[in-house]
C-alpha cells in the first residue's frame, strides 16, 4: 500500500504544470517555474522487481536533447525520535506537530536523485536537514561543496524549506532527516517531499527469469544508470563528492547497460563524442572508450559515427601499441588490492599485465568492427598487432604464469587464447569462488565476461549472486562503487559502508551496471551478429537453477522478444522486419531430439542447422513471430555447489576488557606501540620471525605521557608508566580514509596478532580491518568491524606468513590504531 501511495503521488504530480498550485505542484527551489514536471504517463509494464518508481512511466518520444524533468516522492515511512529518547512512527502524508526538539527520519524506499524539502507556515526554532544513501546522515571527503550532508533548512519564497548542499541541488537520497534542534513554540511540518530529477528515458528492453534475484539485479543495474543520466552526458556518481563529472572508463559499462535497457542510442552517441577527447589521465580508460565505440557500432550499425570517430580510436590504439611492454604510468586500473588499490600502486605487475591484455582486446575488437565497416586496411593493421604481441607473449616459457584474476580475465576477453590456455587460466585464476571476486563491480564485469567466454556460466551466476546479489541483500536499491560480501555479516542492513582507498564509498555508482548487459547477452542470450542487428543470436545459457527466461532487446529494426523454458522446451521468438535470427536451443547435458518453429520443423523454417557442445543452432530465421517447441532426451546436467572459503578460516576475536593492561595477555613475542614516546616515535620490539613493519598513508599522534588513564598501554619495563599514541587515517583528504600496515615475516608459520584500537577522544569512531597476503594481495578473511572502542578494543587475528593490514574508516574522525602485539 505504501508503494501505491508513492505512485499515486507521482501521477498527481505529473498532471500539474510548474505554475499550478496544490498538492503535487512542482516545488521551486529558487523561483516559480524552475522545475519542469515529467510529461509522460504510467502506461508501461509494471515490474515488482525494479526499484525504479518510474519503471512503468513512458515518455512519448524521449531524445538526447531533452532537458531534465522533475517529480515528487513522499516518504514511505517517518520515525520521530525526541530528545528524551522516545520514538514513534508517524503516518506519511499527515501534518506533524512539533513541540520539542526531535529528529524525523524519512525513508523514501530507494535511492533517488533529488533534494529534500518540507513546508511550515509557523516554524519557530532551529531546524537542520540531512540526507544519505544509507541509514545515517552522510559525510564525504574534502573537496565536496558540502562534505557533511547536513545543513540548516533554507527558507524559500513562502513557506517552503529545503536542503541546499551544492549548486545543482541534487544528491543521492534514500534517507532524509529533519532535525529540530530547538522549538521556541509548537509548530507544524507538512508536505515532506523529495524533488527528484530524471532524464526522460523509457525501458525498451526487459529481463525476467525464474530467479527473481537476477531479475532484480538487471533492473537495479538499469536504475543505477538511469539515475545518473544528466542533461548532456552520462554521470558517474550520484553523491556530490567532488568527482561528479564524466569518467570515460566508468561510462563503458554504463553505456552498455543503457543500450540493452533503454535503447537510447542517440544519447550513447552523444556521450561518445563528449568523452572522445577525455581519458581522465588513465591509460586504460582510453581503451574502454574504444570498446564503447565498438559496442555502439555493434548495436546500431551507425557507420557515420564510426567514420567520424575511427581516427580518434586509432590514435588511442596506437598509443597502447607504443606503451606495450614498457610499463607505462597507468594512474589507475581498479580499486582492488591486487590492482594496486586504486591510486596507491597502479603500476603493479598485475595492472601492467591486465593493461597489455586490454590492449590486445581493444585491437582485436576494433579490427573486427573496422572490417565490418569496410576498412580492410585498418582491420588488418590491428589484427597484425594482436598476432605479433600474442606470438611474443607465447615465446615466454610460461606466458600466463604470473597472471592473476584481472590479467587472466583480460587475456580471455582479448579473444586470442586457445582452449588449453583458457583451461589453465581458469584453474589458476577463476577456480576459487572467493578469490574471483573483485572489490569493485566495475572490474567484476570483465571477470564474468571472461567466465562466459570460457563457457562457465553457472559459476558466473554464482559470482553474480555473491557480488550484485549480495548488494541487494545488504539493502541496496542501486549498485555500489565497491563491495565485499562479508559486509553483510558485519554491518547493519543499509548501514554506513566501509570507506577505503576509493575515499567515501558511493552506493550509487553506475560503473557497476555492466551485469545488466551481461544478463541480456548471456542469460537471455540476445546479441548482434552483424552491426545494427542485421542478424542476431538468441541463445540463452540456462541451468537447472536458472531454467526459464524471457525478455526483450531494443534494436534499430524494432524490438526482439524472446523467451525459453529449459524444463518444458517451450519458448517464443519475435524477429523484427529487416533482420534475421539465429536461434540456439540449449542442451544443458541433454540431446535435442526435435525442434518446431511454429508448426514447421526448425530445419524447414531456417536456412541451416549447426551445433556445438552447448547448443543446436538454426540460422537465417526470417521476420515473424514463432512459438518454439523443443523435445529432449536425457537429464539436465547439474553443476556442483562451490564453497565460499577464506584462507584464514579462524574467526577474529575482540577484547574490550584488557584495555592498556596487556602484559600476560598479549605481546609475548613482540609489539609496536605507535607514537608512544614523548617525541612521537614508536616503541618497537619485533618478534624474531618478523623482518619489518611498514606503515603507509598514516598520520601520527602522541596523545598522553605518564597518564593514569587505563586505556593507555602500560610500559613493559614494570614501572607502571602509561603513554599513548596512535596512527590515524588522513581524513578528510580524498582517498585517505584508509591506512596500511605491511608485516614482512621470515617464514610462513602461524602466529597471533592483536591490534589495539583506542578512540581516545570518545568521538564514536567505527573502523574496519582487512587482511591480505602481502605478496599476492589475496583477501585472507572477512572484513572485521571495530565498534565502540572508546575504552580500548583488541582485534585478535590468527595468521600465517606476511600480511598487509588495511585499516579503514567507517564513521567518526579517522580510524585510530594504538598498538600491535605478536604472540
Amino acid at each position: 500500500m505504501k508503494r501505491t501511495f508513492v505512485l499515486t503521488s507521482l501521477l498527481a504530480f505529473a498532471a500539474f504544470s510548474p505554475n499550478d498550485s496544490g498538492y503535487g505542484a512542482s516545488p521551486s527551489p529558487d523561483a516559480a517555474g524552475l522545475c519542469v514536471p515529467v510529461r509522460g504517463s504510467f502506461c508501461g509494464e509494471k515490474v515488482p522487481e525494479s526499484p525504479d518508481p518510474l519503471v512503468a512511466y513512458r515518455w512519448e518520444r524521449p531524445l538526447a536533447s531533452d532537458d531534465l524533468e522533475h517529480y515528487e516522492l513522499h516518504p514511505l515511512s517517518i520515525e520521530m525520535r525526541t530528545a528524551s529518547g522516545k520514538t514513534r512512527s508517524i503516518r506519511p502524508g499527515r501534518p506533524i506537530r512539533v513541540d520539542e526538539p526531535c529528529t524525523l527520519m524519512l525513508d523514501f524506499g530507494q535511492v533517488n536523485a533529488g533534494w529534500l524539502a518540507f513546508d511550515s507556515d509557523d516554524l519557530a526554532g532551529e531546524v537542520e536537514m540531512s540526507i544519505s544513501e544509507y541509514t545515517e546522515p552522510a559525510v564525504l571527503n574534502a573537496g565536496a561543496q558540502h562534505p557533511v550532508k547536513t545543513a540548516a533548512a533554507e527558507r524559500q519564497d513562502g513557506n517552503t524549506y529545503l536542503l541546499r548542499l551544492n549548486d545543482e541541488l541534487y544528491e543521492g537520497v534514500r534517507y532524509g532527516w529533519i532535525h529540530v534542534r530547538s522549538a521556541d513554540r509548537p509548530f507544524t511540518i507538512s508536505a515532506i517531499r523529495l524533488t527528484c530529477q530524471i532524464k526522460p528515458t523509457n525501458y525498451e528492453g526487459s529481463f525476467a527469469c525464474n530467479d527473481p534475484s537476477l531479475t532484480r539485479i538487471w533492473y537495479t543495474g538499469a536504475y543505477t544508470v538511469k539515475l545518473n543520466l544528466l542533461k548532456d552526458y552520462f554521470g558517474a556518481i550520484l553523491m556530490e563528492r567532488s568527482d561528479r563529472h564524466s569518467w570515460t572508463g566508468d561510462a563503458h559499462p554504463s553505456q552498455a547497460a543503457s543500450m540493452v535497457a533503454f535503447g537510447n542510442y542517440d544519447f550513447v552517441k552523444q556521450n561518445l563524442f563528449y568523452t572522445s577527447t577525455q581519458f581522465n589521465g588513465i591509460a586504460g580508460y582510453s581503451l574502454y572508450w574504444v570498446l564503447s565505440l565498438v559496442d555502439y557500432f555493434d548495436y546500431t550499425g551507425d557507420r557515420q559515427t564510426f567514420d567520424r570517430l575511427k581516427e580518434n580510436a586509432c590514435n588511442k590504439l596506437d598509443i597502447a601499441y607504443e606503451h606495450y611492454g614498457k610499463s607505462p604510468d597507468l594512474q589507475f586500473f581498479g580499486w582492488d588490492e591486487r590492482l594496486g588499490a586504486g591510486f596507491e600502486n597502479p603500476n603493479c605487475p598485475e595492472s601492467q599485465n591486465a593493461y597489455k591484455m586490454l590492449s590486445l582486446r581493444a585491437w582485436n575488437e576494433f579490427s573486427r568492427a573496422a572490417g565490418a565497416a569496410g576498412y580492410a586496411d585498418i582491420a588488418e593493421k590491428y589484427a597484425a598487432y594482436v598476432e605479433q604481441k600474442s606470438r611474443e607473449l607465447r615465446e615466454h616459457p610460461d606466458p600466463f604464469g604470473s597472471f592473476g584474476l584481472f590479467a587472466a580475465s583480460d587475456a580471455v576477453n582479448a579473444g586470442f587464447t586457445t582452449p588449453a590456455e583458457q583451461q589453465r587460466l581458469r584453474q589458476n585464476a577463476f577456480s576459487d569462488r572467493q578469490q574471483r571476486l573483485s572489490y569493485s563491480p566495475f572490474n567484476q564485469y570483465f571477470v564474468i565476461q571472461a567466465m562466459a567466454r570460457m563457457g562457465r556460466h553457472a559459476e558466473a551466476l554464482t559470482t553474480i549472486d555473491d557480488c550484485w546479489g549480495g548488494q541487494l541483500r545488504y539493502g541496496g536499491t542501486t549498485f555500489f562503487e565497491v563491495y565485499r560480501p562479508s559486509w553483510n555479516e558485519s554491518l547493519a542492513p543499509n548501514g554506513a559502508p566501509v570507506n577505503n582507498q576509493c575515499g567515501y564509498t558511493s552506493l550509487t555508482h553506475p560503473w557497476s551496471a555492466g551485469v545488466t548487459k551481461w544478463l541480456s547477452e548471456e542469460i537471455l542470450g540476445i546479441r548482434p551478429l552483424s552491426p545494427g542487428f542485421g542478424s542476431f543470436l538468441a541463445a540463452p545459457h540456462l541451468t537447472p537453477d536458472v531454467h526459464s527466461v524471457r525478455g526483450s532487446m531494443p534494436t534499430p529494426h524494432g524490438t526482439v522478444r524472446y523467451s525459453f523454458d529449459l524444463k518444458t522446451g517451450r519458448g517464443r521468438l519475435v524477429v523484427p522486419d529487416g533482420t534475421r535470427a539465429t536461434v540456439g536451443i540449449p542442451k544443458s547435458g541433454r540431446t535435442v531430439r526435435s525442434v518446431l518453429l511454429g508448426k514447421r520443423p526448425a530445419e524447414q523454417a531456417s536456412d541451416k542447422r549447426t551445433e556445438d557442445s552447448l547448443f543446436v543452432y538454426y540460422h537465417g530465421i526470417r521476420p515473424g513471430e514463432y512459438e518454439i517447441r523443443a523435445a529432449y532426451s536425457g537429464k539436465l546436467r547439474r553443476a556442483s555447489k562451490e564453497p565460499f572459503r577464506y584462507a584464514c578460516p579462524q574467526p577474529a576475536v575482540q577484547d574490550s576488557t584488557t584495555r592498556g593492561d596487556w602484559p600476560g595477555q598479549y605481546g609475548s613475542k613482540g609489539y609496536v606501540f605507535c607514537h608512544y614516546e614523548p617525541d612521537g616515535s614508536h616503541r618497537i620490539r619485533l618478534p624474531e620471525f618478523t623482518d619489518s613493519i611498514r606503515f603507509a598513508k598514516t598520520g601520527g599522534l602522541h596523545i598522553a605521557t605518564r597518564t593514569d588513564d587505563r586505556r593507555a598501554p602500560v610500559s613493559e619495563d614494570g614501572s607502571g608508566t602509561r603513554n599513548a599514541g596512535t596512527v590515524v587515517t588522513l581524513d578528510p583528504a580524498p582517498c585517505n580514509q584508509t591506512m596500511t600496515v605491511d608485516i614482512r615475516n621470515k617464514h610462513d608459520g602461524p602466529y597471533r596478532l592483536a591490534l589495539y584500537f583506542v578512540d581516545w577522544e570518545k568521538t564514536g569512531r567505527r573502523s574496519a580491518v582487512e587482511v591480505f597476503d602481502l605478496d599476492d594481495k589475496r583477501l585472507l578473511m572477512p572484513v572485521q568491524i571495530v565498534r565502540d572502542y572508546r575504552e580500548g578494543r583488541y582485534v585478535v587475528l590468527s595468521l600465517e606468513g606476511s600480511v598487509r593490514l588495511r585499516i579503514n574508516q567507517v564513521r567518526g574522525t579517522n580510524a585510530s590504531l594504538c598498538a600491535l602485539f605478536f604472540d
